[in-house]
């Protein structure tokens, strides 16, 4: 399935750094404001050793990971909503993402500007996010007053959608995202239908740099301000430095691993430890789990494959993913847990087990299952 996340921030705090560092497609990423004209898109491998495990237990001739798409966008200033620097471009350009990615500068280097003369993360994302909320305020006063007259009608549909939107639209006046407004399970699909900007989910990635003042190593009260802006909000966020990830893009697994050790200054570190200091494989799972995926395996001699169904999915949904007709064909799927699969050595020695479960139509499919689909 094709889920996009778009990365934004102010022009110069390193989201086409991060791009490259993301995939190996060439993208403009000089210190200059608006270089990123038109949005470069990425298809970035997510990373999953369970995946690689299974390839190895089936000895597959092939192996295909899950993806997720990355886009970078034109850096946006203050007065974007308004159609300030490229902001009606940056508008479009983000509403036809599902997610966003919103880079947030936190090191300071008088050789690399930013756009107001001085570094305040917290300060950049009230700027970023304003222009957000001023845009999606603006859509939401012209549908409130496009449905006006079949309201005062008492038209149903317009009543039931008026008061979705007046919460809505009474949240975005108080400043805040609208992905915070309590709406009723029944009112999403009409606020979905808006494709609001601030209802998408949020990931901000704090982007440092190496031989720079950071502020987190600091303790600059910047930070801590940042901080408890995450904590209040309840907001997710990922630190990278993506000059040292894109300085490392190219390298093979191994020297990659060295270098990281030696930017820690610990040579002993645990493969888990250094999955943690690896900025761009978190902010990739983290931009999965954002657009709220998991993943599902089939595997065997000629491929093992990661397959990307949204979260709840049941089983003949599921198998969409590998073609359309697996919905309306389903007659069941032979499920076993990867780890189980693994742990018993072979499909033959899991079945023997009873590992191998049959679930029917109902069964609601779990990350990290590996299904056999019977149609």
């Amino acid at each position: 399935m094709s889920l996009s996340v778009g990365i934004v921030g102010l022009p110069n705090v390193g989201k086409s750094t991060l791009f490259n560092a993301l995939t190996k497609k060439s993208v403009p990423a000089e210190n200059y404001p608006f270089c990123t004209i038109d949005p470069s898109v990425g298809v970035v491998a997510v990373p999953d050793e369970r995946l690689w495990k299974l390839s190895e237990f089936s000895k597959s001739a092939k192996t295909i990971p899950a993806a997720v798409e990355f886009v970078d966008i034109a850096g946006i200033v203050k007065g974007a909503a308004d159609g300030e620097g490229l902001g009606n471009k940056f508008l479009s350009n983000i509403r036809e993402t599902d997610a966003i990615a919103e880079v947030v500068r936190i090191f300071e280097d008088e050789n690399v500007i930013h756009v107001d003369g001085k570094i305040d993360p917290l300060k950049d994302i009230e700027v970023i996010n304003l222009e957000l909320i001023l845009a999606d305020t603006e859509t939401v006063s012209k549908r409130r007053g496009n449905i006006a007259r079949d309201v005062k009608r008492g038209d149903k549909d317009a009543i039931i959608e008026d008061a979705a939107l007046s919460k809505i639209e009474a949240v975005l006046q108080s400043g805040k995202l609208a992905n915070t407004a309590e709406v009723a399970k029944e009112e999403m699909p009409i606020v979905k239908s808006m494709h609001l900007l601030t209802m998408k989910p949020f990931l901000y990635v704090l982007n440092k740099k190496a031989g720079a003042k950071n502020l987190d190593e600091l303790k600059d009260e910047r930070f801590q301000k940042l901080m408890k802006f995450f904590e209040d909000t309840k907001a997710k966020y990922v630190m990278v430095d993506a000059g040292i990830e894109q300085e490392l893009k190219d390298l093979n697994p191994d020297d990659k691993q060295e270098f990281r050790k030696s930017l820690t200054g610990k040579d002993d570190l645990s493969a888990e430890a250094l999955a943690e200091v690896d900025g761009i494989n978190n902010l990739i799972r983290k931009g999965y789990e954002l657009l709220n995926l998991i993943t599902y395996f089939t595997t065997g001699d000629t491929e093992t494959r990661a397959w990307t169904i949204p979260r709840d999915s049941t089983a003949p949904v599921a198998g969409t993913a590998i073609h359309n007709d697996f919905k309306d064909k389903f007659i069941k799927a032979e499920v076993i847990e990867w780890n189980k699969l693994l742990e018993a050595g072979s499909y033959a020695a899991a079945r023997e087990k009873g590992l191998v479960r049959t679930e029917g139509k109902e069964y609601i499919v779990k990350d990290g299952d590996v299904i056999e689909f019977k149609i």
